[in-house]
């Protein structure tokens, strides 16, 4: 039995040590006094050294679709309680994953060396090295002269290039995407919904489809991709009509346009390939359709997704998602759901059918619900949905079982470069490693080798599969889920793993009194927004 440190008790939610078991495990627990805190979980507890319990203050048939996210992932809870009031979580992660972290490179790269120990298949290569460029030109001239094995998003203009090289392989991404032009209703003139809804009409989504995106990209007919269900409950999105759009804006006031700007960071992603080149299109498309003056701001990576979430742009901003787990709370809820404030003040009309519909698991007897708050979206537009990007990576040839998996980070781990390092370049540096309190790609890239999660999601499929739980068994009404461990799995630092890792690693990401709830910008988002609130929010 390894010793256990432990976090003080702070607040109404409590880390404490439950009743010792015949094995003498002293498991550790994290509790909200009752529900009236506005999140979905009530209680983690680690029931003895290889069970951990989910009690839910609501059901929430999608309880193991969100637990396999990497933002879940498990570190031990010496490291937790450790590093974490320290604020050293952020580029000193231990997880149980194929890899280690060996060094950072900061501006250069990220290197990782093989967990000789890793309880699932060993990967086929010994080092893993992580590098970025904004540039797609700049990724696939790397590739091409063999620098790295593998690139992200390639340039809709390099596709067929791509197909046609007999030394490189042509990669498809199926994640669903979407890109919106955001809002915040708390700024005016955004504060009138007629100016909202002026923008929502005045903006030819299709031309910007036609001119910037790669064939199999289609202009968004709601916010949620079709592909997921419910995704296009509801009306479809307002057709391009300029002239109804200048009519909005004269009633809201604003008859010669105004003068605002559009935010964005220049990073590619699937559902904006272009980012500078498409935020000009948006400034051009504002001035000719609607006489509005948008002067194009770009801000650095790190410090834009603080502000968009934190509501703060003043102006439009350029932003996306790509989906994280198969379900249309990845989409709906993240962004929409009360406590959000990417848009400004949260919508009743919209949080309120999203809050019922996350607790139904038959998709039938959601999709009213879901067509509700689609509906509500359309008619009060904090953000204009623009297109489903499709988009792809590419890699050299010789790499055997390179694939972009519908769900989660690539799984660099199951693929084979045919030496013994493997390189891989991305979009952008991450912004930290401690992906709990993190929502850019780059930085969910980079933890995915590391640290894991109780599930993970499968290759070619939105199926979720076993990774350090072997099963979770919910109740009849999907309010308490049972979560069996994997046994004999280790720690890259050599510890092993038990059920106190568990509820240590989600505690300091739900609980806000937790000593270690630091983290990077102590958002912690996807905890906030998947489970409904943290406990001790102030």
């Amino acid at each position: 039995m390894k010793n256990r440190y432990l976090f003080g008790l702070a607040g109404a939610a409590m880390l404490c040590l439950a009743a010792g078991s015949a094995y003498s495990f002293d498991g550790m627990s994290v509790e909200a006094p009752n529900c009236d805190y506005g999140g979905k979980i009530k209680s983690i507890v680690a029931t003895d050294e290889h069970t951990v319990t989910f009690t839910m203050c609501s059901p929430d048939p999608a309880f193991e679709a969100k637990a396999a996210f990497v933002v879940f992932g498990i570190q031990p809870s010496e490291h937790i309680a450790e590093a974490g009031p320290k604020g050293a979580l952020l580029d000193d992660p231990i997880g149980t994953g194929p890899f280690k972290l060996e060094s950072w490179n900061r501006g250069d790269s990220i290197v990782m060396t093989r967990n000789d120990n890793y309880w699932g298949d060993e990967p086929a290569y010994k080092t893993l090295v992580m590098r970025w460029n904004d540039s797609g030109a700049g990724r696939l001239n790397e590739l091409r002269a063999g620098t790295v094995d593998e690139i992200t998003n390639i340039s809709p203009d390099d596709f067929d290039g791509v197909k046609a090289d007999p030394d490189l392989q042509f990669l498809p991404q199926p994640a669903p995407n979407v890109l919106y032009l955001g809002m915040v209703n708390t700024f005016k003139p955004f504060d009138n919904v007629k100016v909202r809804q002026a923008i929502a009409m005045g903006i030819d989504r299709q031309r910007i489809v036609d001119n910037f995106y790669p064939a199999g990209s289609e202009v968004a007919s709601h916010f949620t991709p079709c592909s997921l269900p419910n995704g296009c409950a509801g009306d479809d999105w307002y057709s391009f009509d300029p002239d109804a759009a200048k009519k909005l804006l004269a009633e809201a006031g604003y008859p010669d346009g105004f003068k605002t700007k559009i935010y964005y960071r220049d990073v590619f992603r699937s559902y904006l390939p272009e980012p500078s080149v498409i935020a000009v299109e948006f400034q051009t498309q504002l001035k000719q359709n609607l006489g509005i003056d948008a002067e194009v701001v770009p801000m650095e990576s790190g410090e834009f997704i603080s502000q968009a979430s934190a509501g703060a742009l003043d102006g439009f901003f350029l932003l996306g998602w790509g989906a994280d787990y198969p379900h249309v709370t990845n989409f709906l809820d993240y962004h929409f759901t009360k406590g959000t404030k990417s848009f400004g003040d949260a919508i009743p009309e919209v949080y309120e059918p999203l809050i019922k519909a996350s607790t139904i698991a038959d998709v039938a007897k959601a999709e009213p619900l879901y067509a509700e708050a689609n509906n509500a979206l359309k008619e009060f537009v904090p953000m204009v949905p623009i297109v489903h990007g499709a988009s792809a990576y590419a890699a050299r040839a010789n790499v055997k079982n390179a694939i972009v998996r519908p769900f989660g980070a690539p799984r660099l781990q199951d693929e084979d470069p045919g030496k013994d390092t493997l390189v891989f370049m991305q979009n952008a540096e991450p912004i930290s490693l401690y992906c709990g309190d993190e929502t850019d790609g780059e930085s969910l890239s980079a933890c995915t080798p590391i640290t894991e999660a109780l599930f993970d999601y499968a290759k070619d499929s939105g199926e979720i599969v076993p990774a350090l739980a072997t099963a979770c068994d919910a109740n009849d009404d999907s309010t308490v889920y049972t979560c069996h461990l994997r046994e004999g799995v280790k720690f890259t630092d050599g510890s092993d793993f038990d059920a106190n890792d568990v509820v240590a690693s989600w505690a300091a990401g739900i609980d806000a009194s937790n000593p270690a709830h630091v983290g990077n910008t102590g958002a912690f988002d996807y905890y906030t927004y998947l489970w409904g609130s943290l406990m001790n929010a102030k």
